[in-house]
């Protein structure tokens, strides 16, 4: 699901309870967080999958980040019993030629929601907050904040206008692409549009949805958003390479992004973009191995209980072909995770249970090709050789 605001319509395609021990952390979560181990080391031997597939994946990729134009590649699969495969291609830097490394900090874009959704239903296994409570109960000022539950929030159903499709939030960002916004400044330019329909009536990809869990997750745990994902969500997985920034800030060594989501059309190094505009929606940064570790915890619920869990995953219809939405989570083919996507740089991160396989991939552009995003193209040439009854095929909403 595409996060970045665009000029083709700015498309949404895309805590006090520091001192509690995470709810719902199984014991061997924990064991692993405590240990810093990788989920499935032993049963993805790197380079198991042998020369064949290999070079099938090699050329497949190659084939696809040059026709599309992508500057640079990171790319993950791991099929338990069969091995794994890890490539990086292309570079990090047109301007110096720097390669592309397994080892960068990227941007991640909408993935950040399945953070921030995870950092709710840990709230609800809590029991300091319950699904269908209406966000009134929560914040004020919301448009038929009496009607739309959280539970509608975090699937997409809500109705509230999606601030990132606003003309004026549009110029403001592209205007000036360092300047820091506040929750409720991105809130203010969704709410001044009328609902696009009634609460729970249909999907339609909102981050607008996002910045409100956000605030909810502030208000009821006592604690910021970044230190609450800190110490409930990515300390117990184990993530040490995945945080939300406060600003433009991004560790080093990462890769530079590359968009043509400009005022003039003209592409433009994204790399220093303050994404405080994307908040609890779209703005963490992560690596490789991390996002790996994570697409199995939020596929199995590691960190929630069961009904939670259960809950999350109880998917519904999109309108988009093959692919259903649950809570900040989608489906496709059987593949169940998240795509990001913000100025600069994509990435998609899933994981299939029937399997216990894992795809991760990053990009350092955004820019389609052929009306398709380019992080989708890849992960269906992928699929289509390690998975070929489980083919990821996530369109773009329709702008």
């Amino acid at each position: 699901m595409q996060n970045a605001p665009s000029r083709r319509g700015f498309t949404a395609a895309l805590l006090a309870a520091a001192v509690l021990a995470p709810m719902g952390l199984s014991s061997t979560a924990a064991a692993l967080a405590k240990s810093g181990a990788r989920y499935g080391e032993d049963d993805c031997p790197p380079g198991g999958l042998g020369p064949e597939l290999t070079a099938r994946l090699d050329t497949v990729i190659e084939d696809v980040r040059r026709q599309a134009g992508i500057p640079g590649v990171i790319a993950g699969v791991w099929l338990p019993g069969r091995g794994s495969y890890t490539r990086a291609t292309g570079v990090a830097d047109t301007a110096t030629g720097r390669p592309m490394t397994t080892d960068l900090f990227m941007r991640i874009g909408s993935e950040t929601k399945t953070f921030t959704v995870t950092a709710l239903l840990q709230l609800v296994d809590q029991g300091t907050v319950r699904l269908d409570d209406p966000i009134s109960a929560h914040l004020d000022g919301v448009p038929c904040g009496g009607l739309i539950t959280l539970r509608q929030l975090a699937e997409m159903r809500s109705g509230l206008f999606p601030y990132t499709a606003d003309p004026d939030f549009v110029q403001d960002l592209l205007s000036d692409p360092s300047r820091s916004f506040t929750p409720r400044e991105l809130l203010a330019y969704g709410f001044k549009n009328e609902n696009t329909f009634g609460p729970g009536e249909k999907f339609q990809y909102s981050n607008t949805n996002l910045i409100l869990l956000g605030l909810v997750v502030e208000k009821v745990s006592g604690l910021g958003l970044a230190d609450f994902i800190h110490q409930r969500v990515l300390r117990p997985s184990g993530l040490h390479h995945t945080l939300l920034p406060q600003g433009a800030e991004i560790p080093w060594p990462h890769a530079h992004g590359y968009t043509n989501q400009t005022l003039s059309g003209a592409v433009a190094d994204t790399t220093d973009w303050n994404g405080s505009w994307a908040w609890a929606a779209g703005a963490m940064i992560s690596d490789l191995q991390d996002l790996r570790r994570w697409a199995e915890i939020v596929a199995t619920g590691t960190l929630l209980s069961a009904q939670t869990q259960a809950e999350r995953l109880k998917v519904l219809p999109t309108g988009l072909p093959g692919t259903s939405y649950g809570l900040g989570i989608f489906e496709t083919s059987g593949w169940i995770g998240h795509n990001g996507s913000t100025p600069g740089y994509q990435s998609v991160t899933v994981h299939l249970p029937s399997q216990k396989a894992t795809l991760v991939l990053l990009l350092n552009t955004d820019i389609s090709y052929g009306g398709q995003e380019p992080s989708t193209l890849l992960a269906r040439a992928i699929t289509e050789i390690v998975t070929p009854d489980n083919i990821y095929d996530n369109p773009a909403p329709p702008s």
